[in-house]
């Protein structure tokens, strides 16, 4: 038997017109407002179609959706879902990658950034509370 008459096939299916049975289920336009400056941001209309920010919505939910559950899977296997689970299935696309490496690296130096900041901010605020006591 093959593997395409077994069910699933590892390739990936085509776009149709129909939306998906996830996509039905979900909240629609959720990320209109998103999606619509990011097609302007790409080139397109200030205000693109509503049909077209719709498709691409569709299609970015499916995508992210599709990479959950695959990180899922790798994840189920050591028993949690981590980072890495998502940054080894885009591996081979370059550029996605290094955006999310990035990303990560930056997300990093802000929560340092924001610990030495509350750090501060809570010695001020000793500092201010002493001073307060002795004139007082």
């Amino acid at each position: 038997m093959s593997s395409s008459a077994a069910g699933t096939s590892s390739k990936p299916r085509a776009a149709s017109s129909q939306p998906s049975e996830t996509s039905s289920k979900r909240k629609r336009g959720v990320f209109q407002k998103e999606l619509q400056h990011m097609m302007y941001g790409f080139g397109d209309d200030p205000n693109p179609l509503p049909e077209s920010v719709a498709l691409m919505e569709d299609i970015v939910v499916e995508y992210v959706t599709e990479l959950v559950h695959k990180a899922q899977d790798i994840g189920s296997q050591r028993g949690k879902l981590s980072v890495e689970d998502f940054l080894y299935l885009i591996r081979k696309d370059l550029p996605k990658l290094n955006r999310c490496t990035e990303l990560l690296s930056m997300n990093e130096e802000l929560k340092q950034a924001r610990k030495v900041f509350e750090s501060d901010e809570e010695k001020l605020r000793k500092v201010f509370e002493v001073d307060e006591a002795v004139e007082g």
